[in-house]
């Protein structure tokens, strides 16, 4: 069971002051974070891909380069790469950068993204959302595969038998698939043999354990070894010395984050009768003191069959002092928790 960190590098008003943080100072902070990540024996970070004020990481490769040579082991990954509106090449090239840096350690998490700036941006038809993901995946593919490409496609300029460099450490560059619920991803997942990560942010976890199911029907029907499959997860969260505490720094960057966008899709009001709904054991949030996240885990792996979890934090702007401490409670005491209870569980189930 592997246990991670996954951010999106928010620079959004502090929820009491209203201050906002440079987009300079903010990646300086995740840096840190991920090398103190990795000291307190984490497994893997990630960070998102975003293009709006309120997110500093344009470019996760970047930031996750900086952080490959101050750490030793911990994996560096995107969550997500918004690879529809990205040239797989340049996302191969960089990832296969950050491999080298940090000798074999760098992962591409390739999704659709929740937000649509980079649509515009890069000159990209939101009608053409389905078909630039499958086509851009396509290619990235194949690009993990082979040194030399020949290539064809709709949205991209063809590709006559180019060597793409540099060529990573891993052979090949691990590719997961981002999926926010939906059965048509989960799907194309299993048929194509790659691991699969599960953005668990609302509801009942659960609720996600028929989606599992189905990867792996898939998976098993296009003659892929399942139990060589990995699924991840990646639900909002905070870790303090007491619930209590824990829930009281965390909701007011969650509102505003929430309500901010809640406004822009139509959502409801969230308040803090919502929020303590969702830290329930039966919810999605995953905020409380380390036995009480360490257990939510747990069963997340019992029930759902996750096998890498990822906590997104901090949710808006938080003090990095509580954002590293959360770091070092989920590495130093959550995380060995799991490990161990979850290593007794399999050998009993086998």
């Amino acid at each position: 069971m592997e246990i991670g960190i996954s951010t999106f590098v928010e620079t959004t008003p502090d929820p009491k002051t209203g201050e906002v943080i440079s987009h300079a100072q903010r990646l300086r902070e995740v840096v840190e974070e991920i090398v103190l990540a990795d000291q307190v024996g984490l497994d893997v970070f990630g960070v998102g891909e975003h293009h709006r004020e309120d997110f500093a990481a344009s470019s996760p490769a970047v930031l996750l380069a900086a952080a490959a040579s101050q750490t030793k082991n911990i994996r560096l990954t995107s969550a997500v790469t918004v690879l529809s509106s990205d040239d797989p090449v340049r996302v191969f090239q960089d990832f296969a950068t950050v491999d080298g840096i940090s000798n074999g350690r760098a992962e591409i998490m390739a999704g659709r993204g929740s937000f649509i700036e980079s649509f515009p941006l890069f000159g990209y038809d939101l009608q053409d959302y389905d078909e630039l993901f499958e086509e851009k995946l396509d290619l990235l593919l194949k690009l993990t595969k082979t040194e030399k490409i020949t290539w064809k496609g709709k949205h991209r300029p063809s590709i006559q038998d180019r060597g793409v460099y540099p060529r990573p450490v891993q052979e090949p560059l691990p590719v997961w698939i981002g999926s926010g619920g939906n059965p048509e991803s989960v799907v194309r997942a299993g048929y194509l043999g790659l691991p699969l990560v599960l953005a668990i942010i609302g509801g009942s976890p659960l609720q996600f354990a028929p989606l599992v199911d189905l990867y792996k029907r898939a998976a098993a029907e296009a003659g892929h070894d399942v139990s060589k499959l990995p699924v991840a997860s990646h639900s909002h969260g905070f870790i303090a010395e007491t619930t209590e505490t824990a829930a009281d720094k965390f909701f007011p960057s969650t509102q505003q984050v929430m309500n901010v966008i809640g406004r822009e899709r139509g959502w409801g009001h969230y308040d803090r009768s919502s929020f303590d709904h969702a830290r329930r054991f039966e919810g999605a949030l995953y905020v409380g003191d380390s036995d009480y996240v360490a257990e939510k885990i747990i069963h997340l792996r019992k029930n759902v069959g996750i096998t890498r979890f990822m906590l997104h934090l901090p949710l808006g702007t938080m003090p990095h002092e509580e954002v590293m401490n959360a770091i070092e409670l989920l590495g130093k005491e959550v995380a060995p928790r799991v490990r161990e209870e979850i290593a007794e569980w399999e050998k009993g189930e086998k």
